[in-house]
């Protein structure tokens, strides 16, 4: 109900993992959408095993990433994946050989678009010296700016950042109390807003669970804080 619910509501983007589950979402998502409306986009992500419950562990060996891209395949019954996403460095395989089989499966038609997760600058510049690198997706939200500068970056170089966690670490964030006092919504859709409003760059991947959770997310990209409450929420969530 909450994937139908996004896309009667025009969400066109909507971010997965082979790991989430495992293997659940992708599931899913082809269960409750398929066939797909013409202009939606669905991002999935390979190289993080989830071998138990809060485990998330890396693998960025050739093999595995061919594997899963290949299983996502099938799973969400498409020819080719709009957008596929490493979802984090392994500290044990070079980033030019991860990166180097997503270029293979892209040019053997199987992506579209490479993107990246939870990458440092410098691990960003050595994947965009290999092929280019449309999408940067790491931690982000009013109260982590870890990836501040990263979100600068992808203003600059036109860059879509996707920041995930959007709306946790919002807790005694008195700047977006105060918004979502004067505008009577929760304060999820205010530092939803805050982000929207922080860089044309970003799109945000709030979790959904219902419809109504749903709804709500998507209200959010109605919002307009003013300057006076863009700047009280940046400094509350620091």
């Amino acid at each position: 109900a909450a994937l139908r619910r996004a896309v009667e509501l025009e969400v066109n983007f909507i971010d997965t993992a082979d790991s989430y589950g495992p293997e659940v979402s992708e599931t899913l998502i082809a269960e409750a959408l398929y066939p797909y409306p013409d202009d939606l986009v669905i991002a999935t992500k390979g190289g993080l095993l989830r071998p138990g419950p809060g485990q998330w562990e890396p693998d960025g060996r050739p093999e595995h990433l061919r594997e899963v891209c290949e299983g996502s395949l099938r799973r969400l019954r498409l020819d080719q994946i709009p957008l596929y996403q490493f979802h984090r460095p392994d500290p044990n395989v070079p980033i030019a050989e991860s990166i180097g089989t997503l270029l293979e499966l892209k040019n053997e038609g199987k992506i579209r678009h490479i993107g990246v997760s939870n990458f440092s600058e410098v691990q960003l510049r050595e994947a965009a010296a290999i092929t280019p690198v449309v999408s940067v997706q790491n931690r982000y939200n009013v109260g982590d700016r870890s990836s501040d500068s990263m979100v600068d970056l992808c203003d600059q170089e036109q860059r879509v950042f996707i920041p995930w966690a959007p709306i946790q670490d919002t807790e005694r964030n008195v700047g977006a109390e105060v918004a979502a006092d004067r505008l009577n919504v929760p304060v999820r859709q205010i530092v939803l807003a805050w982000l929207l409003a922080r860089s044309p760059q970003i799109l945000p991947i709030p979790g959904s669970g219902s419809a109504e959770h749903v709804e709500a997310n998507v209200a959010a990209a109605g919002l307009k804080l003013n300057p006076d409450e863009t700047d009280a929420v940046s400094k509350g969530g620091l």
